[in-house]
């Protein structure tokens, strides 16, 4: 059955039309997360059709699709339903077609969700983007493809070329095929495949009753909470994005400070301590200089990586004396800097060392 747009975008109210919702849980605080939240509110620019008896609802030309702070758009929107209490198989058709003949449709649910054609799911703070996404509510798990994947959050941008996977229950999102995570602070690690996870943001503050008027000069408990040093608004869309707590490489691994770049078959990074730890086959590059071995700690604060000894043997280094990039690693630091003198010893001038200081008057010399 095709419901019609005679003029402007077609409106459907799920919960009030087809009284269908998405399966969800508890409420939290992570973003882009359609397992709860209100009615799902579609419009279309060409019309919305439903299927009964594929139990589906397509939304095409300009799809939009919103529930609570999540909104997705797309040029096609399909959703499909079933009985609630069936997270299995979708239950028979109805044995009519039409919108009346459904006599139970109170109880549908929504349990998968597909966009195709220019992806976008955004809140106030993260996007995503790609070119065809599917929203599986049981597993509780948005899966991107297509072109241009990205997500993108005030903390960090996640791209990848293959798919993206994001967990809001996890709190984890999954790069696959050239995936790359740059932090806000210009940190970049790269790798066939990323896993970045998050902290959970604060859960919503639950109201506040008293009982009686309370006195013009006590603040209430909501108040006393809300202003208390170092807090944050349970409603600050910031806190709610989730702050970025590690990122595991997995692959062709690359790790880039502002000097060096470290690469390896593995790594962990930790943003909190600025510290990645890259091993397997690692190769540190400054210039034209290498310093291989099996583990690395790369401070992602400092631009400094340092090469570790382990086990499994020794460790290799090409320095090239004359490079640019060779004078802090070759360098004693016990020595003055180029150009500088210790006192009382005159420099001399290039190509001609200063003479050597004399120990003193030798017995039978004037002084």
């Amino acid at each position: 059955m095709t419901l019609p747009s005679p003029a402007g975008r077609f409106r459907l109210r799920l919960a009030a039309v087809l009284a269908l919702c998405l399966v969800g849980g508890e409420a939290s605080a992570q973003q882009l997360d359609l397992t709860h939240g209100g009615p799902v509110d579609i419009s279309a620019k060409d019309g919305i059709e439903w299927r009964q008896a594929d139990q589906q609802v397509i939304a095409r030309g300009d799809a939009r699709a919103v529930r609570g702070a999540v909104t997705v758009t797309a040029d096609r929107l399909i959703a499909w339903y079933r009985k609630k209490g069936n997270n299995t198989d979708p239950q028979p058709p109805p044995p009519a077609n039409g919108l009346a003949a459904d006599t139970s449709s109170e109880g549908n649910e929504i349990y998968r969700l597909q966009a195709e054609g220019r992806v976008r799911i955004y809140t106030q703070t993260d996007v995503a983007q790609g070119d065809r996404a599917t929203y599986d509510l049981d597993q509780a798990v948005l899966v991107m493809t297509g072109r241009d994947l990205k997500l993108t959050t005030p903390n960090d941008v996640l791209t990848a070329r293959d798919d993206l996977e994001y967990w809001p229950r996890k709190h984890m999102a999954v790069a696959r095929g050239n995936a790359v995570v740059v932090t806000n602070d210009a940190k970049r690690v790269a790798a066939d495949t990323l896993v970045a996870y998050t902290e959970e943001g604060p859960a919503p503050a639950a109201p506040v009753t008293t009982r009686g008027p309370t006195s013009a000069g006590t603040a209430t408990k909501a108040t006393q909470a809300a202003t208390r040093p170092g807090s944050q608004p349970a409603d600050d869309p910031l806190a709610s994005s989730g702050k970025l707590q590690r990122v595991e490489a997995f692959g062709h691994v690359s790790v880039r400070t502002a000097t060096e770049t470290v690469t390896g078959d593995r790594a962990v990074y930790v943003p909190d301590t600025g510290m990645a730890r890259v091993g397997g086959n690692v190769q540190i590059t400054r210039g034209q200089n290498q310093l291989n071995g099996a583990e690395a700690d790369v401070n992602m604060k400092t631009g400094i990586a340092k090469l570790l000894a382990t086990s499994a043997g020794r460790v290799h280094g090409l320095v090239l004396p004359n490079d640019e990039t060779s004078k802090s690693l070759t360098r004693d630091p016990t020595t003055a800097p180029t150009g500088a003198t210790s006192p009382g010893r005159s420099a001399g001038t290039p190509g001609h060392p200063a003479p050597a200081p004399q120990a003193g008057p030798t017995s039978g010399q004037k002084p």
